[in-house]
C-alpha cells in the first residue's frame, strides 16, 4: 500500500512524518485485513468465508464497469511518484486514478479519474513540465479499433476554481505497431519543441490482460519481451500535435526512465537508461525476493542492467537526404543515424559512461537539475547504482569526460537522488543531493542523506526512529 513520506528541513532541524494514502484499495484491504484489491503483480485472494460456488456467483454481480467478469478493477493505490498539475500535488501510479494530497501534512484530499476528462485508460507517473507549468503525459486507450497511445497536455493554471484535470486534452494519438499487442511504457522524453515516445518490445497481450481475472492471473502475466522487434522512437511536435512521418528505430532494448532530451543544430539528443532485454519487469517477484544465499546471488547475476545512452535523431530529413550514410554531423557525439528508407532512420547509440560504471551495476533512477536544464544541453546527471535488486550506491556522471563520482557504504541502500539547487547557484551542479537511505541490517537506522552535489562529499544525515521500505520516486518542494 502506498505510504507517503516527508522530511521537512527548517531552521537547521529535520522532522519526519508518514501517512498511508487513503485510497479505496487501502480502505478495502484494511477493512478485510488482507489483500482484496488486485495490483500489477498481485492477484487478490479469494474470500475465505465463501465456498467455491459462492465465489463463482460473485463474478456475476452487477457492476458499473464493462467486462468486470474478466478484468480486475483498476487499483487506485498510487505508490509510484509525486506529480504536479496546476499547482496541485498528486500521487500517481499507472492506472486511471490519481490522488490529490496536501503537501504540508500528507493528508489524502481527493481521488481524480483521468477517464472523466479524456479517453484514456491510465497515464504514467512521470509527466514532464514546461517552464510555465504546462504538463505533458502519456496514456493508453483501448476501444473497438484496438489500442492507441495518447499524448496528453494539462494546462498550467486553474480558472474559476476548476478541477485539477479540467481542460486536459489529447494532443495526438499514435497507432501501435500491433493493435492487440501494444508496448508497455513507464515514461517518455520531452525536448523544448517535441515529445518523444519510445515504443519498445515489452509487449502487452490485451487478450491475456482482459481475461486475467477469469484465469486467476495478475496483470503482469500478460506482459512479455519480444527481442525480435526493433525499438521505435515516435517524434511529436508539442505545439501542433503533428506526428513525424519519419520513424526512428534502434535495436531491441527497454527503457524505464529518460535522463534528458534537447535539440542541437538540427538534431534531437535523447539520453536515457537502457537495457538490452526487457526482463527487468519481473525482477521483483516475491518468489525471488524471498530467496537467500546462492539462490539470491543467482537472481542478482541474471538481472538485466541499465546503462546511460545517447541517441541522435536528425530532425530535418528530406527527399534529398542520402540513404545509407551517417547523418550525425555533431563532433560532440559518436552516435550514428542512417536513413534506410524514405520514412525510417536507424540509430546506433553512444555510451554516456566509462568502463568503471560496470562495477556499480549500471545506473537507474536518473535525475538532473530539472528546473534549469530540462530540455536544454546539460553536463551532469545523478542516479543509483544497481549491483543488487535495489540501489546500493549514489552516482554522479560528468558528460564532459564521462567520469564518475560515487557515494557507497556497505549495507546501505539509497533511494533515487533528488537534486536541490542552491538559491544563488551559478553553475549547473551548485546544490545538494538528497536521498533516503534504508539499512536492513540495522533496526530503525533509516536516515536522510545530504551530499554536496558538486563534490559528492557527505554533508550530513538526519536519522529517523522508524523502519522504512525501499521506495521509488520523490520530489523537493520549497513551498511546503
Amino acid at each position: 500500500m502506498a505510504m507517503l513520506h516527508q522530511f521537512k528541513i527548517s531552521d537547521g532541524q529535520v522532522t519526519y512524518r508518514s501517512r498511508f494514502l487513503r485510497s479505496d484499495a487501502y480502505t478495502k484491504n484494511h477493512e478485510q485485513d488482507r489483500i482484496v484489491m488486485s495490483e500489477f503483480g498481485t492477484l487478490a485472494m479469494p474470500d475465505p468465508c465463501k465456498n467455491i460456488f459462492q465465489r463463482f456467483l460473485s463474478h456475476f454481480e452487477i457492476q458499473s464497469k464493462p467486462f468486470s467478469f474478466f478484468v480486475a478493477e483498476p487499483t487506485d493505490n498510487a505508490n509510484v511518484s509525486f506529480v504536479k498539475y496546476k499547482g496541485d500535488y498528486c500521487v500517481s501510479t499507472e492506472t486511471n486514478f490519481i490522488h490529490k494530497v496536501n503537501p504540508e501534512n500528507l493528508e489524502t484530499l481527493e481521488k481524480l479519474d483521468w477517464t472523466k476528462f479524456i479517453a484514456v485508460n491510465g497515464a504514467t507517473a512521470h509527466p514532464h513540465y514546461d517552464p510555465d507549468g504546462t504538463a505533458y503525459n502519456m496514456g493508453n486507450s483501448y476501444g473497438g479499433k484496438g489500442a492507441m497511445y495518447n499524448i496528453i497536455r494539462v494546462p498550467p493554471e486553474k480558472t474559476n476554481d476548476t478541477d485539477t484535470l479540467q481542460g486536459v486534452k489529447v494532443l495526438c494519438s499514435i497507432l501501435p505497431k500491433e493493435k492487440s499487442h501494444p508496448s508497455y511504457y513507464h515514461s517518455f522524453a520531452m525536448s523544448e519543441n517535441y515529445v518523444v515516445f519510445i515504443e519498445q518490445p515489452i509487449k502487452m497481450d490485451l487478450l491475456k490482460i482482459v481475461t486475467c481475472k477469469l484465469r486467476g492471473k495478475a496483470l503482469n502475466e500478460g506482459i512479455y519481451w519480444d527481442p525480435k522487434q526493433e525499438t521505435a522512437f515516435h517524434v511529436i511536435d508539442k505545439h501542433t500535435g503533428k506526428i513525424s512521418s519519419l520513424t526512428y528505430h534502434t535495436k531491441a532494448m527497454s527503457a524505464f526512465h529518460q535522463i534528458n532530451a534537447f535539440e542541437e543544430d538540427g538534431f534531437l539528443m535523447l539520453d536515457m537508461c537502457c537495457s538490452d532485454d526487457g526482463q527487468s519487469i519481473n525482477n521483483y517477484r516475491l518468489q525471488d525476493l524471498r530467496k537467500s544465499g546462492e539462490a539470491l546471488d543467482e537472481v542478482y547475476n541474471t538481472l538485466s542492467r541499465a546503462f546511460p545512452r545517447r541517441f541522435v535523431l536528425p530532425l530535418h530529413v528530406t527527399s534529398d537526404t542520402p540513404l545509407g550514410q551517417n547523418l550525425n554531423t555533431l563532433p560532440s557525439s559518436k552516435a550514428t543515424c542512417v536513413q534506410i528508407s524514405k520514412d525510417k532512420v536507424f540509430c546506433q547509440h553512444e555510451d554516456l559512461h566509462g568502463d568503471d560504471l560496470h562495477s556499480y551495476g549500471g545506473l537507474e533512477f536518473p535525475q538532473i537539475n530539472y528546473e534549469r536544464y530540462n530540455t536544454r544541453p546539460y553536463r551532469y546527471f545523478y542516479g543509483c547504482g544497481f549491483r543488487h535488486l535495489v540501489g546500493d550506491s549514489l552516482l554522479k556522471m560528468d558528460l564532459k569526460d564521462k567520469t564518475l563520482k560515487v557515494w557507497h557504504q556497505s549495507g546501505f541502500y539509497p533511494s533515487e537522488p533528488v537534486f536541490v539547487p542552491s538559491p544563488d547557484a551559478r553553475e549547473e551542479d551548485d546544490g545538494v543531493i538528497l536521498s533516503v537511505v534504508v539499512t536492513p541490517s540495522q533496526d530503525k537506522g533509516t536516515f536522510l542523506l545530504a551530499l554536496d552535489a558538486k563534490t559528492f562529499e557527505e554533508m550530513g544525515r538526519a536519522y529517523v526512529s522508524v523502519n522504512m521500505a525501499y521506495g521509488f520516486h520523490g520530489t523537493f518542494n520549497t513551498s511546503a
